[in-house]
């Protein structure tokens, strides 16, 4: 059966939310979900309390214009942060759709969620113009555009997207600012491109100019390089800030295992498999979040950090992450500062070759088994804390505890990629629902 979602990413073997429900299952505990109903209370209020229920009732009239019925107001409201300049860059073109498969999986999971966006502005276009000015300053800009629209609508809860190298960071400080329940997802990386028997990503394009200008290839060469690069949309492919922060971010535990490096889209430019499954996961980890009312600041602790940055390291990620984990620590009011980047670096080897002082992209990160199979290997060295508590509702060495050692991963991988990875996405999936 079909995915009944219009932004599916158009695989013959992607089920329907049916598929996936067989995996996790639904709730039937709606009234235990509908206590999460806090704090917009102050929005909608309930029939129950009289008074306030007739203060809002302009507000509910409002609302149920845009299709609010009886029965949502008594549901937890959610917010979806979608960051997205669509139209203009890659890494966030998608956000919308993954917007849309994420409020329809919310309203089927017995919660009321809308979406909105926000400014964006990728590094990779406006650098070296003079528009890479607002780069930086797009982070806190994003940060206070979600900040404002939890805190007016009052949310239960929030979902924030993210696509590139701002938008990550941006995308969780305000959610620690105000220690919410939320949970943020990435919204993956580009698949590489191809030409002449290579793999192609952003810095490909970079060279080309260099090997131009000396006269080392042809100007047609250099065009189709140009081209050829990021064929689908999704951040670039390397580890640079993008999938530095998201990497991290894993390991910080506020996303899910494996969303950072499952692709954004499959080679027909249509959402993945695999990140259409994370839309519909991340709704699960929320209810549960809900439910026990895991708040970011019980996630993002000193210990957490710590975790992101091992990986970081492990991984040669962005220098980057140095100013992004800094702000996001001030927001969760944790102390970290520059002086531990160099403590926690002087102890973690370099595990991974990727772009771009390496050979590899991101892409073959998720072939080989994604994240959390380095964080098995750096956990089982001692590099990782094991009792950090991550929005799967578990600690972080119960997530891993039943990861396949990457050693052995790795020698079953080229004959076995495909049946290993989803037979592990099912495994932890019934974990989370078990919880």
């Amino acid at each position: 059966m079909p995915c009944k979602s219009n932004n599916c990413c158009g695989s013959s073997d992607c089920q329907s939310n049916s598929n996936i429900d067989s995996i996790w299952g639904h709730s039937n505990k709606q009234n235990e979900l509908n206590s999460a109903k806090i704090r917009s209370l102050e929005l909608t209020s309930l029939e129950s309390d009289k008074e306030n229920w007739l203060k809002r009732t302009a507000t509910r009239s409002m609302m149920r214009t845009v299709g609010f019925q009886d029965e949502d107001f008594q549901k937890p409201l959610i917010a979806i942060a979608a960051p997205g300049a669509v139209g203009i860059t890659p890494c966030n073109e998608k956000m919308l759709d993954l917007a849309k498969i994420i409020q329809e999986e919310a309203h089927n999971s017995g919660l009321k969620a809308f979406y909105f966006g926000t400014p964006v502005v990728t590094d990779g276009e406006v650098m070296g113009a003079s528009g890479m000015r607002y780069s930086l300053p797009s982070r806190d800009l994003i940060a206070d555009c979600i900040e404002m629209m939890t805190e007016a609508y009052n949310t239960d809860g929030a979902i924030t997207l993210n696509g590139c190298d701002k938008t990550i960071p941006g995308s969780l400080m305000p959610l620690a600012r105000n220690n919410l329940i939320g949970i943020t997802l990435y919204g993956g990386s580009t698949l590489p491109g191809h030409y002449k028997g290579k793999d192609l990503n952003i810095v490909s394009t970079f060279e080309a100019v260099g090997q131009y200008s000396a006269g080392n290839i042809s100007y047609e060469d250099f065009m189709e390089v140009e081209k050829r690069a990021i064929p689908t949309c999704g951040a670039c492919g390397g580890m640079y800030t993008a999938n530095t922060m998201a990497s991290g971010i894993e390991a910080l535990g506020m996303s899910l295992p494996y969303s950072s490096s499952n692709p954004a889209t499959n080679e027909f430019n249509r959402i993945s498999e695999s990140k259409y499954q994370d839309c519909i996961l991340t709704v699960r980890a929320l209810t549960n979040l809900l439910q026990k009312n895991i708040r970011v600041r019980d996630i993002m602790t000193r210990q957490a950090f710590e975790n992101a940055l091992t990986l970081v390291f492990a991984m040669g990620g962005s220098t980057n992450a140095v100013q992004h984990f800094l702000a996001l620590a001030h927001e969760a009011e944790v102390d970290l500062n520059i002086d531990d980047f160099n403590k926690i670096g002087e102890k973690v080897p370099l595990l991974a070759d990727l772009k771009p002082s390496g050979k590899f992209l991101m892409f073959d990160v998720f072939k080989v088994g994604g994240v959390p199979m380095l964080l098995k290997h750096l956990y089982k060295n001692g590099l990782i804390h094991g009792d950090c508590i991550t929005v799967t509702g578990k600690t972080m060495a119960q997530n891993l505890e039943k990861t396949p050692d990457l050693e052995d991963y790795l020698d079953l991988v080229s004959s076995n990629q495909e049946k290993l990875f989803s037979k592990e996405k099912e495994r932890w999936a019934k974990m989370i629902v078990n919880s």
